[in-house]
């Protein structure tokens, strides 16, 4: 790879960095503990399916480690070692880097738009997948009484990611479809 290709996609993550920050203060939805639907997974998702998963996870992972010093007092309300580690690591390192893998699940379909949803729609359910087992592992104590941790985090983080996951298919298929050339790479 020349060097000024890593420098585009470096530039390129950046960019798409600050937009997926700037888009996280945007909340159409806030739960109490956390959680809201945001726009903020679009440019990570969109980075992954323009460069590939290297360069897609990449992204996503500094975007998590910016994500978590801008909210480290939800790291703080952990009250061991044990869970502050497990906070990091499922809200926010895994859950951002994941974002980056829309292409390995988009490539296998012919049909680009289909690739484009179906690689959307799986990296935001293992974006979920982390914000549930956080929500069994960690915020379990949460539960109102007689609901269990499992049900409580699962109807809890559905709540905002499954309309945040449709939100980000939609946007992204209808830019793949009225403007395909965010989604063409252009070589250095």
């Amino acid at each position: 790879m020349k060097s000024s290709q890593k420098t585009r996609i470096l530039v390129e993550g950046a960019l798409m960095i600050a937009l997926a920050t700037i888009l996280s203060y945007i909340k159409l939805f806030n739960l109490p503990y956390g959680g809201s639907i945001t726009f903020e997974m679009i440019p990570l998702i969109l980075m992954g399916l323009r460069n590939g998963p290297k360069w897609g996870c990449f992204t996503g992972l500094v975007h998590g480690l910016l994500q978590m010093i801008i909210g480290f007092e939800n790291v703080l309300y952990c009250t061991t070692l044990l869970s502050q580690i497990g906070c990091i690591l499922l809200d926010y390192l895994v859950a951002f880097t994941v974002l980056g893998l829309a292409l390995v699940f988009a490539k296998p379909f012919k049909n680009q738009l289909v690739g484009v949803g179906v690689g959307t729609a799986v990296v935001g359910v293992f974006r979920f997948i982390c914000s549930f087992l956080s929500g069994v592992l960690i915020w379990g104590g949460y539960a109102p009484e007689g609901m269990g941790a499992v049900v409580y985090s699962f109807l809890y983080n559905g709540a905002y990611m499954l309309p945040d996951i449709i939100i980000c298919v939609v946007v992204l298929v209808l830019l793949r479809k009225f403007a395909p050339r965010l989604f063409k790479v252009e070589k250095a």
